[in-house]
C-alpha cells in the first residue's frame, strides 16, 4: 500500500524543514522524508555526546532577508541568545583578528612585508587579469597576489583539496563580493583606532555580513531550531519520517502523479505517491534515482562534493580562548578550522570545568581522513591543538569523532555548465519537482539563503505555479530585500490561506 500527500519533501536539512513547515503550517498535507535514523536539521543539526553539543561547522543565524529572521523568531520564539562574534586567523604561529585590525596586522606581518602586500595590492588593482576563470584570478584581482598567499590560498585549498587555480571564480565572487577592502581597511582603522562609535550604514548602503560584531544563537545549539519546525509539522498534521533513504522516483505525466520509494532502517520498503516532490538531496543522488533516467544524468554525476568531519575534544578549562572558531591558515597541519563551542553558547558545555573544541578536517569520502579510525583521528587532533598551543593536549580527557558526508558542492570548473544542464532537463520534463537548498541546487548557500529557497518554493506550491525563481536567491540573500523586477508585488499581491497557529 501506498502512502498519498499533497507534497513529499526529501531531506530534513534546514531548507526541507523550511518547506514542509510553511505548507503544514498553511493546512497542506506534506509528508518530509529524512535519512538519517536518529535526528533532523543535517549539517544544521545539534550532536550531543555526554552532555556536551556541538555545532556542525558553526551556524550563526543572522540574515539580511527580514521573513527569515522573522520565521526564526515564529519557530523557536524564546530560545535565541544575542552572541559576541569574534573569528581570528592563525598564520605563522600568530593569530590575526578577522575581520582586520589594522594596526595589528602590520605589527604581526612587519613592516616589510606589509608594505609589499600593500604594492601587490596596487600592482593587482592597476592590472587585473581579465575576466577571471579561477578563485586565484578572482582573489588576486580584489587583494593582490601576496594577500591571497597569505591569507587565502592555503586555508581555501585545504577546505577544496584542489588548486585555488581549479576552483571557479564564482564561489569566490559569491562568498567574498561583500567585502571591499577599503571598507575593511576603513573598519579596520576605525576598530584599530578603538573608536567606540560606529558610522551606521546609509540608507540603502548594503550591511558587510562578514563584518557582523554579533549574532544569535539558539542556547542549545542551532538543533533547537530544527527539532521545533519539525515539531510544528507534525502537530500541523505533516509528517516528519526519519531513518527513509529515497531510492527511486518515477513520474506519471497524464496524472501528474509522482511515485516514490524509500528504503527503511530495517531493509523494508515504503512507497509514497505526491502530487509536488520538494528535494534538497544531492542534484547527484536525486538524478540518479528518477526513473526512467534523465538525459542531464552525465552531468548530475559529474557533480562534486567535498565532505568533512569534526574531531571535538573535551578538555579541562585553564586558559581558554574567546573566539568562536580560528581559521587555520598554516599548511603544517592538516586542521582547517577550530570552533569553541563555549564562546558559541554555555550551554553547549555542561560543566563550567572543562571546554569543548571542535577541530574540523576537510576530505572526501573514503578517503584517507574520512576512512581513519576515530582513534587515529582524536591522536591527530591532540597533536594539532598542542602545536597550534590552543589548549594542552595533556589537559584532554574525552573525544569523539562526527563525520559529515557532501558538506559542500564543489564549485570546479565544470559546475556551472552541468548545473545547467540538469537544471533544464528537470523543470522541462517534471513541473511538479522543485530543487531547494545547499546540495538540492548546487549552490554554496547558507542556512538563510537555503531557508529562503524553501520558502518561495513553498509559495509557488501554495498558488499553484511557479511565481518566484529560487534560482535567484544569491548568497547574500538580498532577494528578500531589493527583490526581481515584480517580485516584492508578487508577494504583497500572492493569496494566502490564514495561518494556522504552530
Amino acid at each position: 500500500m501506498s502512502q498519498h500527500t499533497e507534497t513529499l519533501v526529501i531531506g530534513a536539512g534546514p531548507a526541507g524543514l523550511t518547506a514542509g513547515y510553511m505548507l503544514a503550517r498553511e493546512g497542506r498535507a506534506v509528508t518530509v522524508l529524512e535519512r538519517d535514523p536518529g535526528q533532523v536539521g543535517g549539517i544544521s543539526r545539534t550532536v550531543s555526546y555526554k552532555g556536551f553539543l556541538f555545532d556542525i561547522g558553526g551556524h550563526r543565524f543572522f540574515s539580511k532577508a527580514q521573513e527569515v529572521v522573522d520565521l526564526w523568531d515564529e519557530i523557536l520564539p524564546n530560545d535565541f541568545i544575542e552572541r559576541p562574534r569574534l573569528s581570528r586567523i592563525y598564520y605563522k604561529g600568530r593569530t590575526y583578528a578577522y575581520p582586520l585590525r589594522a594596526f595589528e596586522a602590520l605589527r604581526n606581518l612587519g613592516l616589510l612585508e606589509s608594505a609589499a602586500c600593500v604594492a601587490s595590492y596596487l600592482w593587482a588593482r592597476a592590472r587585473p587579469v581579465a575576466e577571471p576563470k579561477s578563485f586565484h584570478d578572482w582573489v588576486r584581482n580584489q587583494f593582490g597576489e601576496r594577500l591571497f598567499a597569505i591569507f587565502f590560498k592555503t586555508y581555501t585549498e585545504k577546505v577544496w583539496g584542489m588548486s585555488c587555480d581549479a576552483i571557479s571564480a564564482d564561489w569566490a565572487a559569491q562568498r567574498i563580493k561583500g567585502l571591499d577592502l577599503g571598507a575593511a581597511i576603513r573598519d579596520a582603522l576605525a576598530r584599530s583606532l578603538g573608536s567606540r562609535r560606529r558610522r551606521r550604514p546609509r540608507a540603502g548602503e548594503p550591511v558587510i555580513k562578514t563584518l557582523i560584531e554579533s549574532f544569535r544563537y539558539p542556547r542549545r545549539g542551532p538543533g533547537m531550531m530544527w527539532d521545533a519546525a519539525a515539531a510544528a509539522i507534525r502537530r500541523n498534521g505533516g509528517e516528519v519520517l526519519l531513518g527513509r533513504s529515497v531510492d527511486t522516483l518515477s513520474y506519471d505525466a497524464p496524472s501528474g502523479i509522482w511515485t516514490v520509494s524509500a528504503k527503511r532502517q530495517d531493509g523494508t520498503r515504503e512507497t509514497f505517491t505526491a502530487r509536488n516532490v520538494v528535494s534538497s538531496a544531492p542534484i547527484r543522488e536525486l538524478v540518479a534515482a528518477i526513473r526512467p533516467a534523465p538525459i542531464s544524468t552525465f552531468q548530475a554525476r559529474a557533480l562534486r562534493y567535498r565532505d568533512f568531519l569534526t574531531v571535538a575534544l573535551i578538555a579541562r578549562a585553564r586558559e581558554g580562548f574567546p573566539d568562536n572558531w580560528i581559521y587555520i591558515h598554516d599548511p603544517s597541519v592538516k586542521v582547517g578550522r577550530v570552533q569553541n563551542f563555549r564562546s558559541w553558547s554555555p550551554e553547549m558545555v555542561p560543566d563550567p570545568a572543562y571546554t569543548c573544541l571542535g577541530l574540523e578536517y576537510f576530505c572526501f569520502e573514503g578517503d584517507g581522513l574520512w576512512a581513519a579510525p576515530d582513534s587515529e583521528l582524536i591522536a591527530l587532533a591532540r597533536r594539532e591543538i598542542g602545536r597550534l598551543g590552543l589548549i594542552d593536549p595533556a589537559d584532554v580527557v574525552d573525544a569523539c569523532v562526527v563525520r559529515q558526508p557532501k558538506a559542500y558542492p564543489v564549485y570546479d570548473d565544470a559546475y556551472r555548465e552541468n548545473v545547467a544542464t540538469v537544471r533544464r532537463d528537470l523543470e522541462g520534463s517534471y513541473p511538479t519537482l522543485h530543487l531547494v537548498g545547499r546540495n538540492g541546487m548546487h549552490k554554496y548557500n547558507n542556512q538563510d539563503h537555503a531557508m529562503m529557497t524553501a520558502m518561495l518554493t513553498a509559495r509557488n506550491i501554495l498558488a499553484g505555479e511557479r511565481r518566484h525563481d529560487v534560482w535567484s536567491v544569491n548568497e547574500d540573500a538580498e532577494y528578500a530585500e531589493a527583490g526581481l523586477p515584480g517580485a516584492r508585488e508578487a508577494l504583497r499581491s500572492e493569496r494566502q490561506v490564514p495561518r494556522r497557529v504552530a
